[in-house]
């Protein structure tokens, strides 16, 4: 049985070198998309970035929330939360509503605006690696192990005991332990995160409840709507199997025909 696992980013020891950038494009076959990485942004081709903030470095990449709020606002289940605690999404089921990239508390996920068959893009903690038993590209490429991957309560027993014995190197907090709820990846620090580019202030309760509480007072024709667009995706897709499947049926009958 799968443990849940989890990533720990420690800035202190993070030399800036890209490592994980370059790993993170060539796991995915990711194009290049900046000459300077670390003038590089989170985008529909890039999925984890180095930020520099004077001498400092700082990674962002999807949180992997606990309870997600893309899973709890996506109408047809294109986003789900795995047993190894990877936030993960299927292009197949997704009718581009984009209203995941409207909950993210950390404004992850990004939308392929630039095809004609566009999907959500974010990191998926390298999921088959994972399932395989092996680290995350990005974790295993870090030089300076300023990225960890494991299971989730080892790393942060590690963050936790490097806080403490470090009171004076480290911001006494872990960004990523409670806020939205918590999740999957974890942040330690010399300085207040904010200070890193971090989404500040979040509550510690789980977005989903924001969710179903703001639900609450929706009209019951707009939660109709949201059964009708289940229905539209259902009838397009339909209709392009139907599509497919006559295209196939020409092409056997001149076949046969020839």
């Amino acid at each position: 049985m799968l443990k849940e696992k989890g990533i720990l980013f420690d800035e202190t020891l993070c030399v800036g070198c890209g490592s994980c950038y370059q790993a993170c494009k060539e796991k995915n076959n990711l194009p290049a998309t900046n000459k300077d990485f670390l003038k590089d942004h989170l985008s529909d081709k890039t999925f984890t970035v180095v930020e520099q903030y004077d001498k400092k470095y700082a990674r962002k990449l999807c949180m992997h929330c606990t309870e997600p709020s893309c899973v709890s606002v996506c109408l047809v289940g294109a986003f789900t939360k795995s047993a190894t605690g990877a936030v993960l999404y299927d292009a197949d089921k997704c009718i581009g509503c984009r209203y995941c990239m409207q909950a993210c508390p950390h404004k992850i996920p990004r939308y392929e605006w630039g095809t004609t068959q566009p999907r959500v893009r974010k990191c998926n903690m390298c999921s088959e690696l994972v399932k395989a038993g092996k680290l995350t590209a990005c974790s295993e490429a870090c030089p300076t192990e300023a990225t960890l991957f494991g299971d989730l309560n080892q790393i942060t027993a590690i963050a936790k005991k490097r806080l403490s014995e470090n009171p004076k190197k480290y911001y006494q907090k872990i960004y990523g332990l409670e806020e939205a709820g918590g999740g999957n990846v974890l942040v330690i620090a010399s300085v207040p995160f904010e200070e890193l580019g971090y989404t500040p202030l979040l509550p510690k309760e789980p977005m989903p409840a924001f969710t179903m509480r703001a639900m609450e007072k929706i009209p019951p024709v707009v939660a109709v709507g949201g059964v009708f667009l289940s229905g539209m995706y259902w009838l397009t897709k339909r209709k392009n199997q139907l599509a497919l499947e006559e295209k196939n049926h020409v092409k056997e009958i001149k076949r046969h025909e020839a």
